[in-house]
C-alpha cells in the first residue's frame, strides 16, 4: 500500500502516462510530463476523499463501468483548465457590432442570429455575448439571437448557469451595463448575479469537441466563439475540429479564436478578416 507523504499521494509514471493518454485520446487535451504536478495537485483530493491506496487504484476504479457512470466525469472536471473573464479580448465584442453586424443584416434580412460559445467555462464569454447584443439591439430592436454555451466540464456549466460571480470578477464590465444586466447578492454584497432574464436567454450543453457530431445542424449558425480552448489540442486535432465548425456556419459566417490561436498552415474554408477572427467563404 502506497503511503502519501505529508497527506500528498505521488503519481508513478505509469499512470500518469495511462491517464495522460486517455484525456488525449477522448478529449483532445494534451498532457505532457510538465503537467504531472499539476495533475497530482488536482486530483490527491479526489484520490482520498475515495479511499485509495495509490493512482493504479484510483485509476482502475474511475476507467471501471462504475466510476465511467460518475466519478470519471468529476476527474476531468478537475483536469481541464478554466481561465477566462468578462470582456476577454473586448476587440471581439466591437467588430461583432460595429463592423460584421449592421452588414450581415443588411444580407437579405438576416435579423435573427445563432450563436455557440464553446468551451463557455463558467460563463463570462456567454454573459459578454448577451450584453453585448442587448446593447446593441437597443438601437436594432429588430435583431432576435439563440445563444447556446457549451463545455466539457459539468461543473462549470452549473456555475455560469448560476451566473453568481466575484465583485473581482465584474470589474472589466462597464458601470452602465453592470447596472442593467447584474444584482447585488442578497445575502453577500461580496457577489452579483445576472439578472434571471438575461441567463434565461442561454442554453446550456455539455459538448465534447472531440466527438465526430455535436447534436447541431449543419450551415445553421452564424457565429461560433472557441477562444483559448484549441491551445491544449495538437494541430491535427486543431483543424479537425476547425473543420466541423465550418461545415457548422453558415456561409459568410464568423469563427473567433483566441488570441495565441491561429490556422496557419490548415486546409480550411476560411479568410481571416480580422486578427484571430475568421470568415467561412
Amino acid at each position: 500500500m502506497e503511503s502519501p507523504v505529508n497527506g500528498f499521494f505521488r503519481m508513478d509514471e505509469e499512470s500518469f502516462e495511462r491517464l495522460s493518454q486517455y484525456v488525449t485520446q477522448e478529449y483532445g487535451i494534451k498532457l505532457p510530463a510538465t503537467k504531472k504536478s499539476m495533475l497530482e495537485s488536482r486530483l490527491n483530493k479526489k484520490v482520498k476523499s475515495l479511499g485509495m491506496s495509490s493512482y493504479k487504484e484510483f485509476l482502475d476504479f474511475i476507467f471501471s463501468d462504475e466510476g465511467k457512470q460518475g466519478e470519471l466525469y468529476h476527474v476531468i472536471d478537475l483536469i481541464t483548465t478554466n481561465k477566462t473573464d468578462f470582456f476577454r479580448e473586448a476587440a471581439h465584442f466591437h467588430f461583432l457590432t460595429q463592423q460584421f453586424l449592421p452588414g450581415y443584416q443588411n444580407q437579405g434580412s438576416r435579423n435573427h442570429l445563432k450563436i455557440w460559445s464553446a468551451g463557455c467555462s463558467t460563463g463570462e464569454e456567454p454573459y459578454t455575448l448577451i450584453m453585448t447584443l442587448e446593447e446593441y439591439k437597443k438601437t436594432h430592436p429588430e435583431l432576435t439571437y439563440n445563444l447556446l454555451a457549451s463545455d466539457i466540464s459539468i461543473r462549470v456549466i452549473q456555475t455560469a448557469y448560476q451566473g453568481i460571480y466575484d465583485l473581482e470578477k465584474v470589474e472589466p464590465v462597464p458601470l452602465e451595463m453592470k447596472r442593467t444586466y447584474l444584482m447585488r447578492g442578497k445575502l453577500n454584497p461580496r457577489l452579483v448575479r445576472v439578472k434571471p432574464q438575461y441567463r434565461k436567454k442561454i442554453q446550456y450543453k455539455r459538448i465534447n469537441l472531440m466527438d465526430d457530431h455535436y447534436g447541431l445542424v449543419k450551415n445553421d449558425l452564424d457565429i461560433i466563439f472557441c477562444r483559448n480552448v484549441l491551445i491544449y489540442f495538437d494541430k491535427a486535432t486543431q483543424e479537425k475540429v476547425i473543420r466541423k465548425f465550418c461545415n457548422l456556419l453558415r456561409p459568410g459566417g464568423l469563427l473567433f479564436l483566441g488570441h495565441s490561436e491561429s490556422i496557419m498552415g490548415m486546409d480550411l474554408p476560411l479568410r481571416q478578416v480580422k486578427p484571430t477572427v475568421y470568415q467561412v467563404q
